[in-house]
């Protein structure tokens, strides 16, 4: 083992110890005590926090002090070392799921004994064991955003379609049995689309494709992330177990061939419009995305008769989707460790993560309040997908360059999907590495 191993591995216990010494002291927050101010990091949305902020306030005694700070996702990692150099990082942070990777070696676990496991695998959803580890929990959920299907009625009523596609195989035809890119699609006399059923297999305009793809690769049975026994995380892209190396390709050549100019589904190509921009403007029957963009697409065009429907199932798969989980994690270097957990705790009560839900117009992280249900069509569609959501430890900016790099060698014909996958599980692990160091 070398010198440096040695050193990463006692700064990790340390900061261990560090906090279960910061918790063991926790008793419970209490509304009528005031808590010291702490800090917050994240890259939820800063207005979003702030009024939630004031709901909870509103309910309490002594007011919550937080001062909550936004910042890009693409500049977190950055600026929150920096922070930390100079001694002005926050007390927590809130971040989704999938980022962890990168900022868990300057986290402290929540210990079980100030959260017992079983009182948090009964109160979350259970894409929440992400966050579970030997240690405790890397952070507890906030919120979350699964991905879902939004499809144009006028469009599918026009091509004789009363439902929406509730496997994927009802997207795929030929000449002998068309299947919904056959029946809506819109061609000019030159036989260019200018209509499409779906837009899938590319990567510059497609605004969720990671999390798509992704979630093809989880409903195939592969978790596109496993965390090894050393504690690492690596891509299952490649083939390390059989049952992974059949479900990634068939997912990746599914996906691959609805840009592919000469597959009987050629649905879509680079040189059309952002797939968001698509839909908006009613040429694009159905679009991939988060159900938080419910009420964007109806500002941006009240007049598109759209509903929201589960993504597509894989026929014989596994029943998941892609669901951004947004969780508070406490910073090891914090003083105020025990005070954020007890902030933390009290801004994830359960009456009040309920007031989060209808202010957000999303579903809660909490079984009992799903198990409510809700009168409301689209809530009671989220409050599915929210059951069955999941996501993976990532490094997003890579794994987005690294699938889309593997979809275009295979449409342009450079690879096999077999080559591409192999090629990208090596490229991935790397990533993965460096993002865990």
């Amino acid at each position: 083992m070398s010198k440096f191993q040695i050193i990463t591995i006692f700064i990790f216990i340390i900061a261990i110890v560090a906090g279960v010494v910061a918790f063991a002291t926790y008793k419970g927050g209490s509304d009528s005590q005031a808590l010291p101010a702490i800090t917050i990091w994240g890259t939820f949305p800063e207005e979003t926090f702030n009024e939630y902020l004031g709901i909870v306030n509103s309910g309490l005694v002594q007011s919550l002090n937080v001062t909550y700070v936004e910042k890009k996702a693409e500049n977190f990692s950055l600026d929150f070392v920096k922070a930390l150099a100079l001694g002005q990082g926050p007390d927590a942070i809130l971040i989704p799921a999938d980022q962890l990777l990168s900022e868990k070696n300057k986290l402290t676990p929540i210990p079980f004994s100030a959260l017992s496991q079983r009182d948090y695998l009964d109160a979350y959803i259970g894409q929440s064991r992400i966050y579970i580890s030997d240690q405790g929990f890397w952070a507890v959920p906030f919120m979350v955003d699964p991905l879902v299907m939004y499809w144009n009625r006028d469009l599918f009523n026009k091509a004789g379609l009363a439902l929406y596609p509730k496997t994927w195989d009802e997207f795929a035809g030929n000449s002998l049995k068309p299947g919904l890119v056959q029946k809506l699609a819109v061609k000019d006399q030159n036989g260019n689309l200018k209509k499409a059923a779906v837009a899938m297999g590319d990567f510059t305009n497609i605004t969720n494709a990671r999390e798509l793809l992704g979630t093809l690769f989880m409903q195939t049975g592969n978790n596109v992330t496993n965390v090894g026994n050393d504690g690492l995380v690596y891509s299952t892209l490649n083939a390390r177990s059989a049952s992974d190396a059949s479900s990634v390709v068939p997912a990746l050549q599914f996906f691959a061939n609805f840009s592919n100019p000469i597959d009987a589904n050629y649905s879509w190509n680079r040189a059309m419009p952002n797939d968001k921009t698509a839909f908006l403007s009613g040429t694009l029957a159905t679009y991939f995305g988060l159900a938080s963009e419910l009420f964007e697409l109806r500002e941006k065009n009240p007049n598109i008769d759209y509903d929201v429907a589960p993504l597509p199932e894989w026929k014989g798969g596994q029943k998941v989707v892609y669901g951004k989980l947004y969780g508070f994690s406490i910073v090891t270097s914090s003083a105020k460790a025990n005070t954020a957990f007890q902030a933390i705790s009290i801004l994830v009560a359960p009456t009040n993560l309920a007031e989060l839900s209808k202010m957000m117009y999303l579903p809660p992280v909490r079984n009992d309040l799903i198990a409510q249900g809700s009168p409301d069509p689209y809530i009671a569609v989220f409050n599915r997908l929210a059951l069955i959501s999941r996501s993976w430890m990532d490094d997003p900016e890579a794994s987005k360059q690294i699938f889309g790099n593997m979809v275009q060698s295979i449409i342009g014909g450079a690879k096999s999907a077999d080559e591409a996958v192999r090629e990208a599980g090596d490229q991935y692990d790397a990533a993965l590495k460096r993002a865990g160091q």
